[in-house]
């Protein structure tokens, strides 16, 4: 039998990385978190430290200048960058997932060598998929894109763009027919340099939590590209590219929450051990360590939901169900544990000076992104009915 599965980075290699990446984000990224929340975005110099250590282009082929991850070492690697604060795994997400996986998979050759090098490299990508009337429901897509002699105008605004305001390069999902098609087939894909006249940024939106992962309006009025600019040279893919690129963008919520449950659970532990009540530490209450004791466990479970969802995806199986019940699941479940992490810190938790308020707001919106809670059981279900009906 073939064996197809994605072999990835050699696993020593990969083990030293994790290891050195583990002391960065403990020695460089979680000391520089206050500073993020006062500019609002991640500091220059520490950016330029995350492209030197090549962690913009960690899922990009080697022959592209990546380090060439599996789907399994990539979730791990979201994992242990995600124990900082959202915005250090925000401002690379977009490269090494959606848009490496949509390029990488879709793109022409031309394509994949103009743009993976510069991604591996550290320039910033965004994807255009969300409107103001239209998320999940792409027959509701407003943004249009006209032929027009050998390429294509484009007219439309993207909304919540994650990383518009830094972005060097937009992916932008645009209808090329005006009436809906089959499978989706009216969408097409397009790779739009930021600089490109017509486009335009909105001001970033003010936002509950995750400082510095800013997101924005895209703006495209009368926007001229070329042919080069359609993604894989063929109209009518861009839909199935985005969803593609979702299922990996799914996993990467997933353990960017798990990641973040750790660093919140281990933030209760240590007030819990530290805090006196009645002269005792309350970590010694009972109900206090049932907190502690289920968020270990649903953080564990979430854990091995990712690892096989990955396993599944590295043998190149379908993980569409897989990918959002673990999306679904460790985004609730961060949820949560930021939950309880603040019933332990009792009055002290809704304050702004202790952790356990920040990290509060900024998970709530895992169970939005990458499809809301609701879509992913949609998702789940459909699949269930579709997989049951084929038995009968």
């Amino acid at each position: 039998m073939l064996d197809t599965t994605r072999r990835g980075m050699d696993a020593d290699i990969y083990d030293a990385f994790l290891e050195q990446l583990n002391r960065f984000v403990r020695d460089r990224l979680i000391p520089a978190e206050e500073q993020v929340e006062a500019l609002g975005r991640v500091p220059d110099d520490v950016l330029a430290e995350m492209r030197d250590m090549g962690l913009f282009g960690v899922t990009m082929p080697e022959e592209y200048g990546g380090a060439g991850m599996n789907v399994s070492q990539y979730i791990g690697f979201v994992q242990a960058l995600a124990y900082a604060a959202p915005a250090f795994r925000s401002i690379l997400s977009i490269n090494v997932g959606m848009v490496n996986s949509a390029i990488s998979n879709f793109g022409t050759s031309e394509q994949k060598a103009e743009w993976l090098p510069r991604l591996a490299a550290g320039e910033i990508a965004a994807f255009g998929l969300t409107e103001p009337d239209s998320g999940s429901d792409s027959a509701a897509m407003k943004t249009r894109a006209v032929k027009s002699g050998n390429g294509y105008v484009l007219n439309g605004t993207k909304r919540y763009i994650t990383n518009a305001p830094f972005a060097d390069m937009i992916l932008v999902m645009a209808r090329t027919n005006a009436e809906p098609l089959p499978k989706n087939g009216h969408v097409s894909a397009f790779l739009v340099p930021r600089n490109t006249p017509g486009v335009s940024i909105g001001s970033p939106d003010g936002k509950m939590g995750q400082a510095g992962s800013a997101i924005a309006d895209v703006i495209l009025e009368d926007v001229q590209v070329g042919g080069e600019a359609l993604l894989g040279g063929a109209e009518g893919i861009g839909f199935r590219a985005a969803m593609n690129s979702l299922n990996n963008g799914r996993l990467s919520v997933a353990g960017a929450s798990v990641g973040y449950a750790k660093r919140i659970l281990d933030t209760g532990l240590r007030y819990a051990t530290e805090r006196k009540a009645f002269g005792e530490p309350i970590a010694n209450f009972q109900l206090i360590q049932a907190m502690l004791a289920d968020s270990k466990a649903e953080i564990y479970a979430a854990e091995c939901m990712l690892k096989d969802a990955c396993a599944r995806a590295d043998r190149q199986e379908n993980i569409i169900v897989e990918a959002a019940a673990a999306k679904l699941f460790a985004s609730e479940m961060c949820g949560r544990v930021a939950d309880r992490v603040v019933q332990i810190h009792g009055g002290a938790g809704y304050l702004k000076e202790y952790l356990a308020e920040r990290f509060y707001r900024d998970v709530r919106i895992y169970r939005i992104y990458e499809g809301t809670s609701q879509i992913l059981q949609l998702v789940i279900a459909k699949n269930m009915l579709r997989e049951f009906a084929a038995v009968l």
